[in-house]
């Protein structure tokens, strides 16, 4: 007889928590290795600053990764040399792989142009000082596909100069993650702190779906490690401190 090991929510969700946190890992290195050089700097400038994002950058996407975006956003008018500024690489993985810049307009005069600052990775990182994790949601600007960014502020003398970040498709988070999932004990959806799916073992649940129940929304927030019982059974505990959630039970 073979015996199929089940995981405890609790294990699961440190699995997933153990997943995200490499990637926020990362990327805090990356935000202190550029407030430690920009610094030191004479002055702030997209000549300076691009050879060393691309230092980190290009090898976060490149080869088989999670990540298939990554680099630095500047604040605008923080540059001396550029009022708007994205240094960002992209990824591509299987047969065509290969890596890119990201092709920009940063002229606000341009009918293409967006301002960036309006977007969520860039506005609550700005409002709480704080990593954020934004998604999923289609990337309109990079990739056209479900994603989910993760970006930091990079501060130099108490000001927010950029935020440092990386992106990372739904569909390769869910190839790592949805194994983890369907090893635990009840089904199980990992949404955000919105309450937008990430990934679930019940295919009814599409990424990027808002998942409602009744007093989901509070228990999200809470983001308590033990396990939030909800009217409906379900029961709902955070998966470390990524700001994700683990939503299990039915």
């Amino acid at each position: 007889m073979t015996i199929i090991a089940t995981r405890s929510p609790a294990d699961v969700a440190i699995r997933v928590a153990t997943t995200i946190d490499g990637i926020f890992a990362m990327i805090d290195g990356w935000r202190a290795l550029l407030e430690e050089r920009l610094t030191a700097a004479e002055a702030l400038s997209a000549e300076t600053i691009d050879p060393l994002v691309e230092t980190f950058a290009v090898p976060a996407v490149s080869g088989e990764t999670l990540l298939t975006g990554a680099g630095f956003v500047a604040a605008p008018g923080a540059l001396a040399d550029a009022e708007w500024h994205l240094a960002w690489w992209l990824g591509t993985a299987g047969a065509t792989h290969g890596v890119r810049r990201l092709a920009t307009i940063d002229d606000p005069a341009h009918e293409q142009f967006r301002d960036y600052t309006a977007l969520e990775w860039w506005r609550v990182p700005e409002a709480t000082g704080a990593r954020h994790l934004t998604g999923p949601y289609v990337d309109y600007v990079c990739t056209d596909d479900y994603t989910v960014t993760i970006t930091t502020p990079v501060v130099l003398g108490g000001t927010m100069v950029g935020v440092v970040g990386a992106d990372a498709l739904v569909d390769r988070l869910e190839r790592v993650l949805l194994p983890v999932l369907r090893a635990g004990e009840t089904p199980a959806t990992l949404v955000n702190a919105s309450g937008r799916v990430v990934t679930s073992t019940d295919a009814r649940r599409e990424p990027g779906s808002m998942l409602r129940a009744d007093g989901l929304a509070d228990a999200v927030r809470a983001l308590s490690p033990e396990p939030v019982r909800l009217p409906d059974g379900t029961s709902v505990l955070a998966c470390g401190d990524t700001s994700l959630a683990l939503v299990v039970g039915r």
